[in-house]
């Protein structure tokens, strides 16, 4: 990997690692737009403090827009989501995985 690909990496890992970030995409993920209390709701336990900072951070990193109708991701933030979709199909494996473990 190249120094311009780690870095790109790092700058990007660096935003979705802010606290509840990933969540935020996650729950707008559907393509529907939400107003700010519903994705609040749809976030569960995120403080409205918390929530402006991240949705300002994703609308400046070209990941968030506001709409007529609420929040929503740009196609760029699509692009994002799309790439995480298998995170769904891995999560639940690891799961499953993790509880087998335990057992």
């Amino acid at each position: 990997m190249s120094t311009k690909e780690t870095a790109a990496i790092g700058q990007l890992l660096s935003l979705l690692e802010s606290r509840y970030a990933i969540r935020v995409l996650w729950a707008l993920k559907d393509g529907h737009p939400q107003t700010f209390r519903l994705l609040q709701d749809s976030v569960g336990g995120i403080t409205p403090n918390t929530l402006n900072t991240r949705i300002k951070e994703m609308r400046e990193a070209g990941l968030l827009d506001h709409g007529s109708s609420g929040y929503l991701v740009t196609p760029l933030g699509a692009d994002l989501l799309k790439r995480m979709g298998d995170l769904s199909a891995f999560a639940t494996k690891w799961v499953s995985t993790q509880a087998k473990k335990k057992a």
